[in-house]
């Protein structure tokens, strides 16, 4: 029997990171739940021991049924019969599983039915449960959707659906529409009131909605008439029993087969308000999608863990020449930087779950009970952190996902290219981590302000003025030459006060200091889990050289009256 929580050691660090004291305490409220349920925790020790608990559960069912079912699931997919999607027999094992098992409520309060778990280990489990198949993580993690009506429902709502949750029930955000994509503000789904039984009605279609069937959706719809922006949209909680909802299709993706994709058709469907009127998007929305967004940065971590471990497994066994593969340089050197990857991405990944879990917690917190200044203050710190954060873990995390499955399937060679190898289905399910919950350019355009304002510049600088582990002296001073390059970049590029020139070198910009962040993340970390110091060289090595690579591009543009868009221009037919 496998168990893909025990067989990677370096995971327990990130759970006994300094800072996950501060969060039990939060989230546990300093263990009072103890005498209301036998199962809480008594303290901290208790409560760790809890979380590793479960982790090693999920990883065992990750090992002996998720993967194992994985393939076939990719094979048979669901389909879509009489308005309702049926699932392929490998997801509702894997369903069955997970919910008895306890996963499905994780992250839930106890008095739900739940598992009262911060964000951090819930996080660990999606990473867990991706490396396992990325499809089911997207079943299992309900895309934020019970977070934020635990968050934004009234108590009624988390009364009747939480519970159905933690029972294995299936959630679904449904944001997008045939016209309305990235641009939600342009969605059109009509929201209309009954006032003589104060009941709302649904009619209009969804398209590219993940798990589109599932028992109980967060609705995006127009609710007040006349308006065309995001001020006329509220959040609709739907339930499947209610019917008024019928599945037209599943699409035929390139990936994550086993989650449908469905376009969804809504004909007076009855519905909840889920907070108040108008806040859809401009409130709801957005934290729906910072939380989606952290679950695509685990999505991605398991993917880069699954690829990997996979690529290490074939070039050992692989012999052309005489010899395995592994030994000659130019794979080896693919294998060392696919692991450099993946640990960094790791290391800003946990740095943001725990950012997200501090806030969170202060944030419930203030629900019961007013905040102390000193609370306020911690809590306003961590949302900023974590806000700036997020976009470099779900926007870099996944091209680094893409990355490392385009090398998995390298190393395979030709055999890498044909089903037999798990490799090419991590390749396919890949590639949809750059594009769903916010495309990666969407996330340079939510990180460069962080970037202008100089959030970033001040957390590396922070980082820096830490002590580092002896072995890596030289290595920080090659990220003080590195922060010195980006900062010089930052104030040439702002200084050339064009808006067009700060667009167009965003992403330059946003890599940059997301290289330094991870380097200087994954020194920290290295510092005490000795298997990283390896990957530790290996990417402040590369985070050099993109460094200077991006330098040498910006510095190469033409900015006279924006010369350098009258380049590239014509290459775009424009």
């Amino acid at each position: 029997m496998g168990n893909y929580f025990t067989d990677n050691p370096v995971l327990k660090h990130y759970l006994q990171h300094p800072l996950m004291q501060r969060i039990m305490e939060l989230k546990e409220r300093n263990f009072s739940d103890a005498a209301a349920y036998d199962y809480a925790p008594l303290d901290a020790e208790d409560c760790m021991d809890s979380y590793e608990k479960v982790l090693e559960i999920c990883g065992e069912i990750c090992a002996d049924i998720l993967e194992e079912n994985a393939e076939v699931i990719d094979q048979e997919g669901p389909v879509c019969k009489n308005g309702r999607v049926e699932y392929a027999e490998g997801t509702l094992r894997n369903l069955e599983a997970t919910t008895k098992a306890g996963l499905m409520g994780m992250a839930v309060p106890r008095r739900y039915g739940g598992l009262n778990f911060p964000v951090t280990p819930f996080i660990m489990a999606a990473e867990l449960i991706s490396r396992a198949d990325a499809a089911f993580e997207n079943i299992w993690g309900l895309q934020e959707c019970a977070e934020t009506l635990y968050e934004f429902g009234t108590e009624e709502q988390r009364q009747a659906y939480l519970g159905r949750v933690c029972a294995g029930e299936t959630m679904s955000m449904d944001l997008t529409e045939p016209d309305a994509g990235s641009d939600l503000q342009a969605v059109m789904l009509k929201a209309t009131l009954d006032e003589s039984d104060n009941t709302w009605r649904l009619n209009g279609v969804k398209r590219f909605i993940t798990n589109g069937d599932a028992d109980i959706h967060l609705v995006l719809a127009r609710s007040e008439e006349g308006t065309r922006d995001g001020r006329g949209l509220s959040m609709f909680i739907y339930d499947k029993r209610n019917g008024g909802l019928t599945v037209r299709r599943i699409e035929n993706k390139m990936g994550i087969k086993g989650a449908p994709t469905c376009e969804l058709v809504f004909k007076d469907a009855k519905a909840e308000l889920c907070g108040s009127r108008r806040l859809g998007l401009i409130k709801y929305v957005m934290a729906l999608m910072n939380g989606a967004r952290l679950g695509i940065a685990a999505q991605s971590v398991g993917l880069c863990e699954a690829t990997y471990r996979g690529a290490l497994s074939y070039a050992l066994s692989r012999k052309q020449f005489g010899k395995a593969i592994i030994e000659f340089p130019p794979v080896y050197e693919m294998l060392a930087l696919m692991k450099g990857k993946l640990d960094a991405t790791r290391s800003l990944l946990y740095e943001t779950s725990r950012f997200v879990d501090i806030y969170k917690c202060l944030e419930d917190i203030a629900r019961e009970r007013n905040l102390s200044p000193e609370e306020r203050t911690e809590m306003k710190t961590y949302s900023r952190w974590a806000d700036a954060y997020t976009p470099l873990a779900k926007g870099m995390g996944s091209e680094f996902a893409n990355q490392n499955a385009y090398d998995a399937v390298q190393i395979h060679g030709g055999s890498g290219y044909m089903k037999d190898y798990a490799c090419e289905r991590w390749y396919r399910d890949a590639r949809i981590t750059s594009i769903y919950e916010g495309t990666t350019q969407l996330q340079v355009i939510a990180a460069i302000r962080y970037v202008t304002t100089g959030a970033y510049l001040e957390k590396i600088k922070a980082y820096q003025q830490e002590e580092v582990f002896p072995e890596f002296s030289e290595l920080r001073q090659r990220l003080l030459a590195m922060t010195a390059k980006y900062e010089e970049m930052v104030a040439y590029v702002t200084g050339v006060q064009q808006d067009s020139f700060l667009d167009f070198c965003a992403r330059r910009l946003v890599e940059m200091a997301g290289h330094i962040i991870m380097s200087e993340l994954l020194l920290k970390d290295a510092a005490t889990a000795e298997s990283l110091r390896s990957s530790a060289k290996v990417y402040v090595q590369y985070a050099e050289s993109e460094i200077s690579r991006h330098e040498t591009y910006i510095r190469g543009l033409d900015v006279k009256e924006e010369a350098y868009l009258e380049a590239f221009r014509p290459c775009c037919d424009l």
